[in-house]
């Protein structure tokens, strides 16, 4: 009942605002003091508006993101082409005022290796047109028009690393604004312009015939670049041929061999020089067969349907039935109990049945409270993640330990947790008695929010044993996906729960004694340990930096902990001391601590390179193969795999042997690019690993590797 006691006791509103904390993204950015500006080493990022008429219903009125790119890096279109993600922008407004779509300005065609992209260097405006509607109005207090923006973009050169800003501008509402004219007229002299004439796309097996017509005169006879606005149809770096037949531009494009698009109207941009048309062609034919169903390649659907029939890649079958999804989800929540962010809790709840082993009707109660909070919250859990992976977020599971925040907030609730096991402080001994009662009163809620505390530092773990089902799970219907998330919490709950109501597994703990307050203090050493994991992992994110502010504010609220715990004048006087330090220093250091480091994360070990977009392919089109670690610091599995496998001596040895390229690919952070290769994948989580070659599906490993098992891969290539 202790950390039910701690919960009960005021830390429960921590834990509901973890689940808030978990759904707010820290920007991978540092920030100006203008909050129009964000600023990276790669990226300088700004909040334009253009109002000429001023801020009324009917007049027009721009608002647009500007990126001014450092040499050789770039970020992309709408289609961004073989790899990349598009800018996206989310805005927030006033009532009466809406947002149109980004009027794209025409791209370049970027060539990568034997790959092409469809983006943006140097400087670009990307503008967005506000309605303002009969409805607006100004606020009494202010007479501007407040707009604010979250944008995220991908910025890439060699690697590519994905970068968001939070942006907010106030635009004079009884004024003009025309400050940013030039950067707007610029923007759309390099929008396309429509075109009235007769368009068409005849689908061949192979290949796709564009014509258009309607072009001006001056560009007869000229050679157009082609960009399709709809992706994952043509082979973007493939050779192409086109010709003009009379005023009647043509062309023959190949169709992409991973083509998962069929549209019955193919928007297209054509352009010359800084001139740029666009067009809705009508097609024609049938298109043939996709890649996938599913979204696959080709070659990645083979690797996955030969894993059902290979012990290396058993777990990885797209193929999974949902009866199968729902077993595996079962016996991979069981499994939690076993992992070491979880069993300190486990044993602390075991701790506090053992006190009252006569109470039977007691524990039965318990054991179902605390089996509700843990199914509860992973389909709480669960459901959020589908919400925002529906709205477009790429988020997979774990996620909540992509933000600094929550991992800070997860440090001091353990390390809370362990001053209490130690027996720094009692809560009977500073509480007033009225809240110190709450326990005796309240004992299934107590239970239910163990059950809780428990999930939110287990979901992490639970990808390595279950990351078919999850993969599964993101793309069924809701009810069958959140079942499958129910799953899991009826696996993890289990142990405890039939402890509670079946008497001979009851029989088998231990009976209370004097052993039971060692063991509670030896406990509190499992909860250090959590906290020195959770420090290292937000030292992954925010740097050392910030690693090193969390200890400083650990160590200053376990001070202010133990100054409650003293008796007298004494007591007030410390406890006012320490609390006055405790705010000077969260005020001096709290953003390093939350701040996410704006450099992508080195894949430091000699050999490895970092993963990026396209770079695997880049690789295996040479000849060479390929290794990907899919990873993340703050997932358990992956460091063990890590230590134990791939940096054994005979499995490195064997990579070198057969020249493979080791890429890494640290989900760490919030990586949109990760997440969806993890997707493609048909996973949602790490550990994920792959073998690439050239003219050969995919290989991929099951989730917890061993020596064996890669060395026989390895062989194969």
């Amino acid at each position: 009942m202790i950390i039910s006691r701690l919960l009960s006791h005021g830390l429960s509103r921590a834990l509901a605002g973890l689940a808030l904390a978990a759904l707010i993204p820290v920007a991978a950015h540092a920030q100006s003091g203008d909050k129009a500006i964000v600023q990276s080493e790669r990226v300088r990022a700004e909040l334009m508006a253009h109002a000429p008429d001023g801020v009324e219903p009917g007049k027009q009125v721009w608002v647009g993101l500007q990126l001014k790119h450092a040499p050789e890096w770039h970020t992309y279109w709408k289609n961004s082409g073989d790899s990349g993600l598009p800018t996206q922008v989310q805005w927030t407004l006033p009532a009466g005022v809406t947002a149109g779509e980004i009027a794209w300005p025409l791209p370049k065609k970027i060539p990568i290796g034997p790959l092409a992209n469809y983006g943006y260097e140097n400087v670009v405006l990307l503008p967005v047109p506000l309605t303002i509607g009969k409805d607006f109005k100004p606020s009494l207090l202010s007479r501007d028009l407040e707009v604010k923006l979250k944008a995220q973009w991908l910025v890439c050169r060699k690697e590519c690393i994905p970068e968001e800003g939070d942006f907010t501008l106030k635009i004079p509402a009884s004024s003009t604004t025309a400050g940013n004219a030039a950067a707007f007229q610029a923007s759309f002299d390099a929008q396309p312009k429509a075109l009235a004439g007769e368009s068409t796309v005849a689908v061949e097996p192979t290949a796709i015939k564009v014509s258009v017509s309607g072009l001006p005169a001056s560009v007869r006879g000229k050679q157009l670049e082609f960009f399709p606005e709809t992706s994952e149809v043509i082979e973007t770096a493939g050779a192409w041929t086109q010709a003009w037949q009379g005023d009647r531009w043509t062309a023959q494009i190949p169709l992409s061999l991973q083509r998962s698009q069929a549209p019955m109207v193919m928007p297209i941009v054509l352009s010359s020089g800084a001139q740029g048309w666009r067009v809705e062609a009508a097609v024609q034919g049938t298109w043939p067969a996709t890649a996938s169903a599913s979204g696959l390649t080709p070659a990645m659907e083979a690797a996955l349907k030969s894993s059902a029939t290979t012990p290396a890649a058993a777990s990885s079958a797209p193929s999974l039935t949902f009866a199968a999804a729902l077993l595996g989800a079962l016996l991979g929540g069981l499994i939690l109990n076993l992992m070491p962010c979880v069993f300190p809790i486990l044993a602390i709840k075991v701790v506090a049945f053992t006190k009252h082993a006569d109470d039977r009707r007691g524990h039965r109660i318990a054991g179902l409270a605390y089996t509700a909070g843990v199914i509860a919250s992973f389909v709480a859990l669960g459901a959020v993640m589908l919400a925002l992976r529906a709205a477009g977020e790429q988020l997979g599971w774990g996620f909540q330990l992509q933000s600094p925040a929550v991992v800070a907030v997860l440090a001091a609730l353990f390390t809370v947790i362990g001053l209490n096991l130690a027996g720094v402080f009692e809560f009977g001994a500073f509480l007033p008695s009225g809240v110190a009662s709450l326990e005796a009163k309240h004992p299934v809620v107590n239970s239910f929010l163990s059950g809780v505390l428990a999930v939110a530092i287990a979901s992490p773990c639970t990808a390595p044993f279950m990351g078919a089902s999850l993969g599964l799970a993101i793309g069924l219907p809701a009810v069958q996906a959140l079942l499958i998330f129910a799953a899991i919490g009826i696996g993890m709950a289990l142990p405890y729960l039939a402890a509670s109501w079946v008497p001979a597994i009851a029989r088998l703990l231990p009976r209370p004694g004097a052993w039971m307050d060692t063991f509670r203090k030896f406990m509190a050493f499992p909860m250090f340990a959590t906290v020195a994991w959770l420090v290292w992992v937000l030292g992954q994110q925010s740097g050392i930096d910030g690693a090193g502010a969390l200890l400083a504010l650990l160590v200053g609220m376990s001070m202010v902990i133990w100054a409650l715990t003293l008796q007298g004048r004494a007591r007030t006087i410390v406890t006012a001391i320490s609390l006055v330090l405790v705010a000077m220093l969260g005020w001096a250091t709290g953003g390093s601590v939350t701040r996410m480091q704006t450099q992508q994360l080195a894949a430091t070990e000699s050999g490895w390179q970092a993963w990026e977009p396209g770079r695997v392919d880049q690789i295996v089109a040479t000849g060479q193969p390929v290794f990907v670690d899919f990873t993340a610091a703050w997932c358990v599995t992956c460091q063990y795999n890590k230590k134990t496998t791939l940096s054994n001596k005979d499995v490195l040895a064997d990579l070198a042997g057969k020249n493979v390229a080791l890429l890494r690919a640290d989900w760490t952070r919030r990586d949109p690019a990760i997440t969806a290769a993890l997707g493609q994948l048909g996973r949602n989580g790490v550990p994920v690993y792959v073998f690439y070659k050239q003219g050969q599906p995919p290989v991929v490993l099951s989730e917890v590797i061993g020596v064996d098992e890669v060395r026989a891969v390895i062989a194969k290539l």
